[in-house]
């Protein structure tokens, strides 16, 4: 009996997202996956195992054979003597082969199909790290250009404070020296965009689209077989049913000939015809069919055992990434208020600084404050959004 494992876990948030049209990580993700040579050979594997499926269900164990003969003397007494053949030979199944392989086949058939989900899903988690990768850095860029609008902000007030005398030519310098300094991170952060989005784009083959903060839908509950189990299970199944067949396969196939022959002794004589039924019982194999039994044994133990570590792995990877995923969600709240209260410190302190209350140091570590705070903000929102993306790989979903 088949045995069917299904890995069983359920993943509860406190906020639920509402249904949503296709995402544009779910689009790279279809255009990834048209992409793929998997994809284009999936088509013929298919057709092979069909055709498999088909001669398990022939009632020969292979195709049917024509024999023909001719025997004369002509080369020696040249009496006209003749004698000829005709026979069909039909390969006959073993007992219990043709069962046997018409399960293996069918066995093929499934692993066929979790193979195709598991490289689905294989190719997701790429599609994912690019599309993360390329989300963290399009952040920066973000970042990169907010700083410089500071810090051309800043450069005017230390400007406009040293026409007034209040600063020194060292204080222009100075804020000169950050805004040269923050133009050259800004074409650090978009050389990295680039690079990341050229990731991206070679595998989804289109320009990356823009995700509008957009995110994968929260996994509610999941109680569906996950796809590397699937697959392994059907490698699993496939292996047991080919042990099956290796043993019922201990010799070759007999073979069943029905033959006549046209038989005349000289020329001018009457020929005479008869007819034959032989069959053909080949021995055993013996250590070679041993052989055979033991390889395929060998391989449905690894493939269970396979499946079982599989199984175990996979429970901990889920329940690893439901605590990441609560986790970013503690750090995303936190990071929130340190940047409202950074913002509100910026905003106090850069009227300070244009009515001469403030000195140039403090107005720049105030800055840098809220640079490194809106920063931890942006990185805090795509890790809560990766961390929901690694769940839901670890629970074998696909982009959405």
């Amino acid at each position: 009996m088949r045995s069917v494992f299904c890995i069983a876990i359920t993943v509860m948030f406190s906020l639920a997202s509402p249904a949503r049209g296709e995402t544009p990580l779910a689009k790279a993700f279809a255009d990834a996956w048209q992409r793929q040579p998997a994809t284009a050979a999936l088509a013929e594997r298919q057709r092979a195992v069909a055709a498999r499926l088909g001669a398990a269900s022939a009632l020969t164990a292979a195709a049917p054979s024509l024999e023909l003969g001719v025997r004369s003397d002509q080369f020696n007494r040249n009496r006209g003597a003749l004698e000829s053949d005709l026979g069909l030979v039909l390969p006959l199944w073993l007992p219990g082969e043709r069962s046997g392989a018409r399960a293996a086949a069918e066995a093929e058939d499934v692993a066929l199909a979790g193979r195709a989900e598991s490289l689905r899903l294989q190719l997701a988690q790429l599609v994912r790290d690019a599309w993360w990768g390329w989300q963290a850095q399009q952040n920066e860029v973000a970042l990169a250009a907010d700083r410089l609008g500071a810090a051309r902000r800043l450069r005017d007030d230390v400007a406009r404070r040293f026409a007034a005398g209040d600063l020194s030519r060292a204080d222009l310098n100075q804020a000169d020296g950050v805004l040269s300094q923050v133009r050259a991170q800004q074409a650090e952060t978009e050389a990295a965009e680039a690079l990341a989005r050229y990731r991206l784009e070679s595998l989804t083959g289109a320009p990356a689209a823009a995700a509008d903060g957009q995110s994968e839908a929260f996994p509610a509950q999941v109680g569906e077989a996950h796809p590397l189990l699937r697959e392994w299970q059907g490698r699993a199944d496939l292996a047991r049913r080919n042990a099956d067949l290796a043993r019922v396969q201990s010799r070759s196939n007999p073979e069943l000939a029905v033959a006549t022959r046209s038989d005349r002794a000289a020329s001018g004589e009457r020929a005479d015809q008869t007819w034959a039924l032989s069959l053909r019982i080949p021995f055993g194999d013996g250590p070679r069919h041993d052989a055979r039994v033991a390889t395929a044994n060998a391989e449905a133990i690894e493939a269970t055992v396979e499946f079982e570590r599989l199984r175990e792995r996979l429970g901990r990877e889920a329940e690893a990434s439901r605590r990441q995923v609560a986790a970013a969600r503690q750090q995303l709240a936190a990071t929130e208020e340190r940047a409202r209260l950074a913002r509100e410190n910026r905003g106090y302190y850069e009227k300070s600084f244009r009515l001469g209350e403030t000195d140039l140091p403090a107005r720049l570590r105030i800055e840098a404050e809220a640079f490194e705070a809106e920063r931890a903000l942006g990185r805090a929102r795509i890790a809560l959004g990766q961390g929901i993306s690694q769940l839901r790989q670890s629970l074998g979903l696909l982009p959405e």
